[in-house]
């Protein structure tokens, strides 16, 4: 699977990350370098997850900083947050959906078409989501004027 992640496959959400909080949110993520996560383990303090099935099985993930939601939130809405509350929630949600739907669709283009499940929302400080499949996680992290986010990619088998 490892071979699965090389730039075809890690381009798509690099540039979703980049044009979704840039559009929706005015916010600059900046690409650091992926790599394979091998504590299995994402730390922070919010994240949305979507199971997709497909060319592959496995869950795309989103993991924020609380500061890091609560400006790309703010922004979204044009209302100031201060905390993580059922509204953060949902965008995370839907900026999880946004940022797997565009990545989604650049791959299909590749031909690894993947159909998604409703995004499920994980909240508390410092919270750890642990991968379950055993396959290697390909971690995207990014960094924000307001603290850091990672995209996290985690697949099962892949079609032959």
């Amino acid at each position: 699977m490892s071979s699965q992640y090389n730039v075809s496959f890690i381009n798509p959400f690099l540039a979703a990350v980049i044009d979704v909080l840039g559009t929706m949110a005015m916010v600059e993520a900046r690409p650091g370098k992926p790599y394979i996560n091998t504590r299995r383990t994402a730390v922070g303090d919010v994240t949305g997850l979507i199971g997709v099935t497909g060319y592959a099985d496995g869950v795309i993930s989103l993991t924020l900083d609380e500061k890091c939601i609560l400006r790309i939130v703010s922004n979204m809405l044009g209302e100031e947050y201060s905390k993580i509350n059922d509204e953060i929630a949902d965008a995370v949600g839907e900026l999880t959906n946004m940022i797997a739907g565009q990545a989604r669709a650049h791959l299909a283009n590749e031909g690894m078409k993947f159909q998604a499940s409703t995004p499920s929302v994980i909240i508390g400080k410092n919270h750890t989501l642990s991968h379950i499949n055993k396959q290697p996680i390909l971690s995207i992290p990014f960094t924000t004027p307001d603290g850091n986010l990672v995209v996290e990619v985690s697949l099962n088998k892949v079609e032959e």
